[in-house]
């Protein structure tokens, strides 16, 4: 017999109201699947490793995240049809359509797919994605589900366990009335709930609803924790198979044009060192800025003609000053065309192609970037970035490439306040830029460091006290040009007299080119991927031009070698001033994979055959086989989830 809410206390009524009762059936939801992660966590154990005290915290706090994704994409059409302002939703076959949804959706979508991972981890160190999907094709599908259903005949009990206390905490004969009796009440107050929670909803399966808000994938489970094991840990499913369903193995398919004994021998990403380096700068700090939209058409050092006939000479006049001084790519290319492409590409000379590398389910296997390797050789590591913690992936990667500690907006206003913020993206660059060298100046030697600028970027403002003193220029972007290069120079003022700093690289490098554009040449390839790259050290000690193409993918080779590395490493790219023999290029992919040579532009369709008329000479050869193995790596390491020197 149903009870109604009659005569009830008001906590006891607004528990049976249909909100009420949709709080309550989440919040078991959101109990079964800790449960589920429990138990994940128990059966692998040993691949994991123990857990500290410490993990537990910034662990959970990532469950929950991933878990509210994984509950919204679950239950999404659960949640809106549960508060649907209409009356039938008290009709008896409309409740028992939600209870059927609830439990059967969680038991397969949630339940299941969270226990078939316990086991399928074991054996790939992977959560269940959309690449399993595909798994289904096979004639013997169901004969292997049947045998590893009778090998974990206990995962199978929990399950069926599971599925009864969602059934049975359901609650399905409690009576829900809402408190809005009728009338345009019932209707319009049931309205505001129901957008609310769409909103909430929205939220969660975004992680957040902030300007700086990229929706989660995977890698963000590496914010709270440095481990790429125990990042699986927190990740939970449906999250991960819908996230990964437009990334699944069918985009990473390409023709395999040599064997696996030729495909070394035209192109490797593996790295052997030489005993001897031309230059070796020893185990000096490095500090990357990564600079917003910095293109080599802000500079009238890199891009004099440009500007002949203009009355404005450029906007970076400082950093003009330190290329002078320092070593210069001329013909520096970005490998991407987004943010979230150059992260990988300059720490861990890895590329994007059809699908930006960080946003591919892959990108948590395992490898050994930059800040990961200089780690092992005692560096304390550090990214720096003016957004909220967390906001636009950057974060979440620079954890996954090895880096020990985020510095972000909140760890800024906590010392300094929220005057700073631009009110749009985070901490306004000048000031930030301060905060980094106060950071710098009390971190162990030697370290490392990576900054990701802000401020030139839509929607192009400055801070108000120097909108009227700084140029106008041509476009939207120069005069957030122009103050960022004014930070640089302040940055640099203050802290340039420290010893710290005098014992610096300092890597420029854009993350791509600014949607705003002003000379007609950067409006097509390949001048639309140049951009601003160069190394700055304080004591002259790295001077010069280099004028053959280089791409951000060379930056962490070079690095490598200027410290003077001696260990074998993974990378894309090339040390710059001791690997002559390696390809010199810029690879991009546009709908077509591109390569931009000292000679020209050589570019493959989307199955790898070349779509230019280039000479029959045996360079030309050589240099599309070199180009086709490149890719053919590419998507090999992609399909292997290891980015490592071991195979």
């Amino acid at each position: 017999m149903e009870r109604t809410i009659r005569n009830q206390s008001l906590p006891s009524r607004l528990l049976r109201t249909p909100l009420g009762m949709l709080v309550w059936r989440l919040v078991l939801l959101y109990a079964v699947l800790m449960l589920c992660r429990i138990t994940f966590y128990l059966y692998n154990a040993a691949q994991l490793g123990t857990l500290s005290f410490a993990e537990i915290g910034p662990l959970l706090a990532g469950a929950l995240k991933f878990d509210t994704a994984s509950v919204v994409y679950a239950d999404g059409a659960f949640i809106l049809l549960s508060l649907l302002p209409l009356h039938v939703r008290e009709r008896r076959w409309y409740r028992s359509l939600l209870y059927g949804y609830y439990v059967a959706i969680n038991s397969l979508l949630v339940v299941a797919t969270n226990l078939a991972d316990t086991v399928y981890f074991r054996y790939t160190q992977k959560r269940f994605t959309a690449d399993e999907i595909f798994f289904a094709d096979n004639d013997n599908s169901l004969q292997l589900v049947g045998k590893f259903m009778s090998e974990n005949w206990y995962l199978v009990l929990l399950w069926a366990l599971l599925t009864g206390l969602l059934a049975w905490g359901y609650r399905r004969r409690v009576r829900e009335e809402s408190l809005l009796r009728g009338g345009w009440p019932y209707y319009v107050g049931g309205s505001v709930i129901l957008a609310v929670a769409a909103g909430l909803s929205i939220a969660g399966m975004r992680g957040g609803m902030t300007r700086m808000t990229r929706p989660i994938t995977l890698s963000n489970a590496t914010l709270y924790t440095p481990d790429s094991g125990k990042a699986n840990l927190i990740l939970s499913n449906p999250f991960c198979i819908l996230r990964t369903a437009g990334s699944s193995s069918s985009s990473i398919k390409f023709r395999k044009y040599f064997s696996e004994e030729e495909l070394p021998r035209l192109f490797t990403p593996v790295h052997q060192p030489a005993d001897t380096t031309a230059l070796n700068l020893g185990e000096r700090n490095i500090v990357i800025f990564i600079l917003e939209s910095m293109s080599a058409e802000h500079s009238a050092h890199l891009c004099p003609e440009l500007y002949d006939d203009l009355p404005q000479k450029g906007f970076t006049p400082f950093l003009d000053s330190l290329m002078r001084e320092g070593l210069t790519f001329r013909r520096m290319y970005a490998n991407g065309t987004r943010s979230i492409q150059a992260m990988p590409s300059v720490l861990g000379s890895i590329p994007s192609f059809r699908t930006p590398f960080v946003l591919m389910p892959q990108s948590l296997g395992e490898s050994r970037q930059l800040p990961a390797l200089l780690a092992d050789r005692g560096y304390t590591t550090a990214f720096f970035c003016g957004s909220e913690h967390g906001s636009m992936g950057f974060g979440a990667y620079a954890r996954s490439a090895g880096v020990e500690r985020l510095v972000s907006r909140e760890e800024y206003e906590a010392r300094h306040g929220t005057r700073d913020f631009d009110g749009y993206w985070g901490i306004w660059d000048e000031p930030f830029l301060q905060f980094m060298g106060e950071e710098l100046a009390a971190m162990p030697e030697p370290f490392f460091a990576t900054l990701f600028t802000l401020s030139s970027h839509h929607p192009f403002v400055v801070p108000e006290q120097y909108a009227a003193t700084l140029p106008d220029g041509y476009t939207k972007i120069h005069k957030g040009v122009a103050y960022d290069d004014q930070a640089f120079r302040r940055f640099f003022e203050r802290f340039g007299a420290e010893e710290w700093f005098r014992r610096t690289i300092f890597v420029f490098v854009a993350d791509h080119v600014s949607s705003e554009k002003f000379a007609e040449a950067t409006r097509s390839y390949p001048e639309n991927m140049h951009i601003l790259g160069f190394i700055h050290t304080p004591d002259g000690a790295l001077r010069g031009e280099v004028t053959e193409v280089t791409q951000q993918l060379d930056l962490m080779p070079t690095l490598l070698g200027l410290t003077g590395n001696r260990e074998p490493y993974f990378a894309f790219g090339r040390d710059v001033l001791n690997e002559p023999q390696r390809p010199r290029w810029s690879v991009s992919y546009d709908g077509q994979f591109r390569a931009l040579t000292d000679g020209g532009v050589l570019t493959l369709d989307d199955t790898g055959v070349p779509t230019d008329a280039v000479p029959a000479t045996p360079a030309a050869d050589s240099l599309i086989r070199s180009f086709q193995a490149l890719v053919q790596q590419y998507y090999g390491r992609i399909a292997q989830k290891n980015y490592t020197i071991h195979d």
